[in-house]
């Protein structure tokens, strides 16, 4: 009986004493943070100039093929282009690829640092939260935003006044 009720009374001091040890928890739309980055913009944009560059390159191959006649020459034509086109499409697919890995390791550095800024224990997806947390996602686009230039003042500096 003494040893239940020692064994109770432990257990009610570490209930007690876990307040002491709350974390403070925020969430991030992932998502929403991802599709206002500037970087992975540029990067999709940059990705459909690409592509549009590989289409344009198998309308000339296809061009030149149809325009051999020699059924010989037409395959080894084909052959080529086939091995530039796997080439060209390997070397977007790992630029593509490093690129991301970049944009990603940079996202998860912003929402870390500013998790350490705002006193954060824990950041967790917003997609896997069902209650609690606060919400830091606007905190992290406008931290992974670069800030716009100034405006220049067009205004003519004022003229000192003359001392007598």
């Amino acid at each position: 009986m003494k040893k239940k009720i020692v064994v109770t009374a432990l257990l009610l001091g570490l209930v007690s004493n876990m307040s002491a040890f709350a974390t403070e928890v925020a969430c991030v739309d992932v998502q929403k943070v991802v599709t206002a980055s500037t970087a992975v913009q540029n990067l999709k944009n940059e990705q459909e100039k690409k592509a549009k560059e590989i289409l344009a390159f198998v309308e000339k191959a296809r061009k030149d093929v149809a325009a051999t006649k020699d059924e010989k020459k037409k395959i080894a034509l084909e052959e080529k282009y086939n091995k530039e086109l796997l080439s060209k499409k390997e070397k977007m697919d790992s630029e593509y690829a490093a690129k991301l890995k970049d944009i990603e390791e940079s996202i998860s550095k912003t929402i870390a640092d500013q998790a350490k800024t705002l006193g954060y224990d824990m950041v967790v997806a917003k997609s896997t939260v069902l209650y609690g947390g606060n919400d830091i996602t606007e905190q992290i686009i406008k931290a992974q935003t670069p800030p716009k230039p100034a405006a220049k003042s067009k205004a003519k500096p004022k003229a000192k006044a003359r001392r007598k």
